[in-house]
C-alpha cells in the first residue's frame, strides 16, 4: 500500500506563494494541495507532520557540486575528498548535479557516475555532467554524444573557459563539443547543456557569443561562476538579458561584497529573475595563487552556501518565491529536468524551514530524510 503523509498548515511557496495549505504526499508524489485536507476521509493510515509556522519550499537543486572531490592544484595532497550524503541533505539539497574540476587525470567520469548512482540509492535525485576542465573532453564511453544518448544520468558536458587551468579550446573545437551535446541530447530526449566554468581571463564570453552568432541557442550554454570578476559579470548580464541563464556561485570567489549583492546587481541590471540560478560549487577547491602562478593556499567550498544565501536574499528584501526559484525551479528549467516545483503530480521534494530559514525537515521523493531537525537517513560509511 502506498504510504501517505500529510503536511499540515505550511506556508507554501511552490515556489510562488500559495499561502497556508495542507499538502498530501502519496509515495513519491504530491497528490493534493488544499486549504484543508480531512484525514478521516482518506480511509487509510496517514502520517501527519505539523508545519504550522514553517515555510515549505521546493528542495534545493544544486547543479554544481564536486561529488567525488576537486582540487589537486597543489599536488596529490591538495585533492578535496568525496562528499557525503549527510552534508548534502543538511544543506537542503534534494537534487544534485555532480561535476569534475581541474583534474581529469586522477579523477574520472566513471567514478563520478558511480557516486551519482550511489546517492540515488541512498535517497537523493542525482545527475552529472561528463568532462572536466580539459579538452579533449574526458568521457565514459569515449564519446560526448554516446554519454548523453546511453547514460541517463548524464545531462551535459563540463569544460573550463578563460581560465589559466583550462585547455584554451578553439572556437571550432567548442562548436564541435556543443554540436555533440545538442545531437546527443536530441537523440536521448534531453535538453543538453555545455556547463562552462568561467575563469577570470579577458574576453570570457567571446567564444560563446561567436557560437551563438553561428546558430547555437543560448539555452545550450550554462556559464557558471559569473560573479568572479566585474567584467565577466557584465558580460553574463548581457548574455542573460539576451535569453541565456547566468549561474551565480554562492560558495566560491566573488568580486562583489558577497553573492547576494551579485544577485541584486543582476536584477537591477534588468536580468529577469527567472534567468538567474545559484549553485554552490560545493566541495570544489578554492586555491589562491601568487603573482608567479604558484598555489599558496587551498580550501574546499562549503556545500551549505545556497541555503545560507537564501536567508541573505530574503533578509535583504527579495521575495521568498523568487529567491527559492533561483535554487530550484529556475535550475530545473535550465537543466531540462522535471523538478523544482510543488504542484499536484510533482515529485515530493521539499523543505520545511523555520523562522530563521534553518532546515527543520527535508523530504526527497516523498521520503522524510530529516524530520523535526532529526536526520532519519544516513549514508553508507558515515560515522
Amino acid at each position: 500500500m502506498t504510504s501517505l503523509t500529510l503536511i499540515k498548515s505550511a506556508n507554501v511557496y511552490a515556489p510562488s506563494s500559495l499561502g497556508r495549505k495542507d499538502v498530501l504526499v502519496a509515495g513519491n508524489k504530491i497528490v493534493a494541495i488544499e486549504d484543508s485536507i480531512n484525514v478521516s476521509s482518506l480511509g487509510t493510515e496517514v502520517k501527519i507532520v505539523d508545519a504550522t509556522g514553517k515555510l515549505m519550499i521546493p528542495g534545493i537543486i544544486d547543479q554544481h557540486v564536486h561529488l567525488t572531490g576537486g582540487g589537486g592544484e597543489g599536488g596529490f595532497s591538495s585533492r578535496t575528498p568525496s562528499i557525503t550524503f549527510s552534508k548534502l541533505i543538511k544543506a537542503g539539497v534534494t537534487s544534485v548535479v555532480g561535476v569534475m574540476g581541474t583534474d581529469g587525470s586522477t579523477r574520472s567520469p566513471q567514478d563520478l557516475f558511480a557516486k551519482v548512482m550511489g546517492l540515488r540509492a541512498e535517497g537523493l535525485s542525482a545527475w552529472m555532467h561528463t568532462g572536466s576542465y580539459q579538452v579533449p573532453t574526458v568521457t565514459l564511453t569515449n564519446s560526448i554524444r554516446d554519454d548523453l544518448v546511453f547514460l541517463e544520468p548524464v545531462l551535459g558536458v563540463k569544460i573550463a573557459i578563460a581560465d589559466h587551468r583550462g585547455s584554451f579550446p578553439t572556437t571550432e573545437e567548442l562548436l564541435r563539443i556543443t554540436s555533440d551535446v545538442r545531437m546527443g541530447a536530441m537523440l536521448a530526449g534531453k535538453k543538453g547543456v555545455l556547463h562552462m566554468h568561467m575563469g577570470g581571463l579577458s574576453d570570457p564570453f567571446k567564444q560563446i557569443n561567436e557560437l551563438i552568432e553561428r546558430g547555437i541557442p543560448h539555452s545550450n550554454f550554462s556559464p557558471t561562476h559569473v560573479a568572479r570578476t566585474i567584467p565577466l559579470f557584465e558580460e553574463a548580464v548581457k548574455f542573460a538579458t539576451a535569453g541565456g541563464v547566468m549561474d551565480i556561485t554562492s560558495g566560491g570567489s566573488c568580486a562583489f561584497t558577497d553573492p547576494g549583492e551579485a544577485v541584486f546587481a543582476a536584477l537591477e541590471s534588468g536580468v529577469p529573475s527567472k534567468r538567474i540560478t545559484v549553485s554552490s560549487d560545493g566541495n570544489g577547491s578554492l586555491p589562491q595563487f601568487n603573482d608567479a602562478g604558484e598555489m599558496i593556499t587551498i580550501t574546499a567550498a562549503a556545500v551549505d552556501s545556497n541555503i545560507q544565501l537564501l536567508r541573505t536574499l530574503i533578509d535583504r528584501g527579495l521575495d521568498v518565491g523568487q529567491a527559492s526559484a533561483m535554487m530550484s525551479q529556475n535550475v530545473a528549467q535550465s537543466l531540462g529536468i522535471n523538478k523544482g516545483q510543488l504542484s499536484v503530480n510533482s515529485d515530493a521534494d521539499f523543505l520545511l524551514l523555520d523562522d530563521n530559514f534553518v532546515v527543520d525537515s527535508a523530504f526527497s521523493m516523498g521520503k522524510a530524510i530529516i524530520l523535526g531537525r532529526e536526520q532519519l537517513v544516513i549514508g553508507n560509511f558515515e560515522e
